[in-house]
């Protein structure tokens, strides 16, 4: 297979597979083989946890802009609108299930009356309550933080531990072909390039493997980041509006 550049014919990719046969079994062909099996792991979670933080970033926004549009902190809950893919949502969920837990679930069910416009007898939560309800909030926050991470370990490994795996593939590579020179007592050059040759594919390998799972990795991780800003201010956000509403003057 020869790739075309230019009209001129570089033999790059016969090159890497020739190298490939050249290389020893455990110390060149097993090593490219685990990081092949390592980059198709990175892929599979960067492209996955791409497609989970967009939705999850979307369906977040959504939730916050409907919250904040609402006159009542309950009114979402109360109503039933739910924001599945949201771990903001999941935060607020949360907290309004440690509510009903602290005031009893059937006399907030029955707040939906002051959505309506209707009289009803107004919720009270105690400083204590509220206090509850805060700890309630931070404790959903770092579990959907660590939820936001899942995964995130594979791409670390990627990025630390392949270009280790490469250089350690040729290392030994160099070493076996020295080793056989030495063995059949040749000096020359195309005794030693072959094997030399294969033992550098593991470094190129290892190479091409933790530069895209590092590019990916950051990318990742800075929208984890927002998510998690996201999730803390609106912990807050919430508390706040659930002591302006519902504390006990």
């Amino acid at each position: 297979m020869w790739w075309l550049i230019d009209g001129t014919a570089f033999p790059v990719v016969a090159d890497v597979i020739q190298a490939f046969r050249d290389s020893n079994w455990l110390s060149g062909k097993l090593i490219v083989v685990v990081l092949i099996g390592a980059s198709v792991v990175a892929w599979s979670v960067m492209v996955s946890k791409y497609r989970d933080l967009r939705r999850a970033q979307l369906a977040s926004d959504a939730f916050l802009t409907a919250f904040r549009s609402e006159d009542h902190p309950l009114s979402l809950f109360l109503r039933n609108r739910t924001y599945r893919e949201s771990p903001v949502y999941a935060v607020y969920e949360s907290c309004c299930a440690a509510i009903g837990a602290e005031v009893g679930e059937s006399e907030m069910r029955g707040s939906a009356d002051l959505l309506e416009g209707q009289s009803r007898r107004r919720l009270a939560l105690s400083p204590l309550q509220i206090e509850v309800i805060r700890r309630v909030a931070d404790r959903a926050v770092a579990d959907q933080a660590l939820l936001l991470e899942s995964g995130m370990g594979h791409l670390m490994i990627a990025v630390s531990a392949s270009p280790m795996l490469g250089l350690l593939g040729t290392v030994w590579g160099v070493l076996d072909a020295f080793g056989a020179m030495a063995h059949k007592g040749a000096a020359n050059l195309s005794a030693v390039a072959p094997g030399i040759s294969g033992a550098l594919l593991t470094t190129v390998v290892g190479l091409l493997v933790a530069l895209p799972s590092s590019v990916g990795y950051n990318v990742l991780a800075s929208r984890i980041r927002v998510l998690a800003v996201h999730m803390d201010n609106f912990a807050q956000e919430f508390v706040a509006e659930v002591q302006r509403s519902l504390g006990r003057e």
